[in-house]
């Protein structure tokens, strides 16, 4: 089986004979990537209609241009994670729309042009929205300019041009929709309450204290043979109770087991990448040019003319600010250094670093400046009024009058605020000529230094004597070689005809799952699984690096011909590692199987078995201090609440608690309870009532908030829920046909 695999892999020598028909079939399948309504599979349902891909698309657009931006703002590239987020915002939004659609419909929810116009102004009783106001605020009184509001909002609404029609057109459907959203969670609001019954209880289970005694076997406390399951007993029971509601299954899914071969620098790696280093060392030590040697030499191109690089021990926060992080058992050798000389090899953010002394730079700067900024303009009648004005205040400045000229010529937003300061920062990750002023001009003299900013009027107010390297350095990455990566590429897939040989003699599922995990611990792989539901494929817990890789889980996963109990016919190549994987179970909507809830059942028999075992030991005993004496445990106490379903230190038990405050009186004691966490029999030994309430204000009013916060969240999972939501969109990338 892996041989085919194998084949399929490495089939680069057949790229000549079918090279144009295999690329005819990529491109296609390429092109179908987004394509949501390019195959009869379709990217969803809400209420067993089919989600319009041209609206989803429409929203895509609007959500990954929203990134963009974002990430443009950054002044980065928008990630694949970023991406793929904002195509399940807009899969999130474009869903909820049609729900809330129907739902606006039902109740015949509209905004009318003269409520729209209200809504927007903040008339008629609405208040301007606050992301409105934030743009039409007075600086100086702080109120909202609505007369320049209401002449924006014309200007918008009755422009010709075919781009501000265009947006004033989205700019209505978003806040029409936002209106109708709020006018539908209101009339819902209009229905929570809280009665003056509720709040008493809520009163009665926090006050309300009950002292007892208890005696707990824990389930987990009983050895691993003393209570056995047959397998007779184990399919009586599922016979017995498979139309439990407990057992039922909710929605069709598949659970996979997998574990990751990761790909490693061999010791040999390791020992060519020393040898490599050595020489790297003695070259690096006697290079004349240093940017030429890192660009040739160096995995990251790190050299920057323009800017020096201060390398500083790991564990300062500075270290994260583009500069060299070296281990703290690095630190006096860095510091006792001496100019040109290579320090090294040493382990810097997982990669191996040697670094050249350069200069140094003082540990910590304080200033102030004014900027007068120039834009980057290449007007010289621009650059000589800038030039006159900064030295202008050069001629005025000093010590008493900086913040005040600060306040009224400087251009810096950063520190205009703060008298033109910035503090305890290192004069490298400043600009250049900026940088140079603060770490080499005396202490309180002002100067006038030229940036491409503009004109810098600084003040050196503090500098630390202490002192940094400033350092270039050549990165290499500790990264397997060609030869060790083949080798793990053999391991893999030897690794699953061995698996293969093994998990084909075994006949019962559950038990070739359980040698699935077996075999991958003897191999020295810890395997993990997780459940992926048919009405959407979200792969959580698979903790891929690559995207394409749960593309070629799910094709396995979702084949027709792929039944539970089936072992991945190649291993999947994931960024640094190599995934096997096992389908363990198909699980389908309604009435279990046998296989589907086989563990679940055997973990309730067995705490069945052992209730029953614990019940017929106690049950002759009259008191709890003999009870506790033929299990061999202490007798505890602690104080309970109802608001609080627990009992002393243990565990979340609502039965157990639930039990405690039924009809059992003061000196009384249950029955053995067969809780969440173990067995349980309690004695009531005193009873507090809560105290007696004037009302019960408080907890209403408690009460209610937390509903009406909850009412949006709960509302919508609710209205999901019963459209019977399925996301179809990865399915429908892949092509995979599913039946729900």
């Amino acid at each position: 089986m892996a041989i085919i695999g194998k084949i399929r892999e490495r089939s680069w020598i057949l790229v000549g004979v079918i090279g144009l028909a295999l690329l005819a079939f990529i491109l296609t399948d390429f092109m179908s990537g987004r394509g949501g309504g390019q195959n009869n599979i379709g990217i969803g349902t809400v209420y067993d209609s089919d989600v319009d891909y041209a609206e989803y698309d429409k929203n895509v657009n609007l959500f990954v241009n929203d990134a963009r931006a974002t990430a443009q703002k950054e002044q980065r590239d928008i990630t694949q994670q970023e991406q793929e987020q904002a195509y399940d915002q807009a899969w999130s939004y474009t869903v909820d729309n049609l729900i809330l659609q129907r739902e606006y419909d039902a109740l015949g929810i509209n905004v009318s042009d003269a409520e729209f116009k209200a809504y927007l102004l903040g008339k008629d009783g609405f208040e301007v929205l606050p992301d409105i106001a934030k743009g039409f605020t007075d600086s100086v009184t702080g109120a909202v300019n609505t007369k320049l509001l209401e002449s924006k909002i014309k200007e918008l609404s009755t422009s010709k041009d075919a781009e501000a029609k265009k947006n004033w057109a989205q700019t209505k459907k978003y806040y029409t929709e936002r209106r109708r959203t709020e006018k539908y969670f209101d009339i819902l609001g209009q229905g929570i309450y809280v009665t003056k019954l509720e709040g008493k209880g809520d009163y009665i289970a926090k006050k309300e204290i009950k002292e007892v005694s208890y005696i707990t076997k824990q389930y987990s406390d009983f050895k691993k043979d003393e209570v056995k399951i047959s397998d007779a007993e184990l399919l009586k029971y599922y016979e017995e109770h498979k139309e439990d509601k407990k057992y039922q299954n909710i929605e069709s899914s598949r659970t996979v087991r997998l574990f990751d071969i990761p790909v490693v620098p061999s010791k040999k790696d390791s020992a060519d990448l020393d040898k490599n280093i050595a020489k790297l060392k003695s070259e690096f030590q006697s290079a004349k040019n240093d940017s030429s040697f890192i660009v040739i030499n160096s995995d990251d191109k790190n050299f920057f003319p323009d800017r020096k690089m201060v390398a500083l021990p790991q564990n300062n926060p500075k270290a994260k600010q583009g500069n060299l992080g070296y281990p703290f058992d690095m630190d006096s050798i860095f510091k006792s250094a001496k100019l040109g000389q290579v320090v090294g090899p040493f382990v810097s953010e997982g990669k191996v670093t040697l670094s050249k002394i350069t200069g140094s730079t003082p540990s910590s700067v304080s200033a102030r400046h004014i900027l007068i900024a120039t834009n980057q303009s290449t007007d010289s009648t621009v650059l000589t009024q800038k030039k006159a004005l900064a030295d202008s205040i050069m001629r005025v400045v000093n010590k008493g009058n900086f913040e005040t000229l600060v306040k009224k010529h400087s251009d810096d937003p950063g520190s205009k605020d703060k008298g033109g300061k910035y503090e305890d920062f290192l004069a490298t990750t400043m600009v250049v000529e900026f940088g140079d002023y603060c770490a080499n001009s005396p202490i309180g003299k002002i100067g006038l230094v030229k940036t491409d900013f503009g004109y810098h009027i600084i003040e050196v107010l503090k500098r630390s004597s202490e002192t940094y390297p400033t350092v270039v350095s050549v990165v290499k990455s500790f990264s397997p070689s060609s030869e060790t990566k083949l080798k793990v590429e053999d391991l893999a897939y030897d690794m699953i005809d061995v698996f293969d040989k093994e998990l084909t003699k075994i006949e019962d599922i559950s038990k070739r799952s359980n040698m699935f995990d077996t075999l991958a611990r003897k191999k020295g792989y810890a395997a993990r699984q997780f459940s992926i539901k048919n009405n959407k494929p979200v792969l959580t817990g698979a903790n891929f690096a690559q995207s394409f890789t749960g593309d070629k889980l799910l094709k396995f996963v979702y084949d027709s011909e792929v039944e539970a109990g089936t072992l991945i016919g190649a291993p999947i190549k994931d960024k640094g590692k190599y995934v096997i994987a096992y389908l363990s179970l198909l699980t389908e909507k309604g009435e279990p199987s046998f296989e589907d809830v086989k563990l679940k059942m055997r973990d309730d028999l067995m705490k069945q078995k052992q209730f029953d075992i614990i019940s017929k030991k106690i049950s002759k005993d009259k008191s709890l201090k003999a009870m506790a004496k033929r299990l061999g445990l202490e007798i505890q106490t602690a104080e309970v609440t109802f608001d609080s379903p627990k009992i002393g230190q243990g565990a979340y038990d609502p039965i157990v608690v639930g039990s405690v405050f039924s009809s059992i009186k003061d000196g009384q004691r249950t029955k053995a309870i067969k809780g969440t966490s173990g067995i349980f029999v309690v004695k009531i030994n005193k009873t507090t009532k809560a105290p007696v309430a004037k009302d019960y204000k408080e907890e209403i009013t408690k009460a209610l908030t937390d509903r009406k916060n909850q009412l949006q969240g709960a509302a919508m999972q609710s209205l999901r829920k019963k459209a019977n939501v399925i996301d179809s969109r990865r399915f429908n990338r892949l092509r995979i046909s599913v039946e729900d």
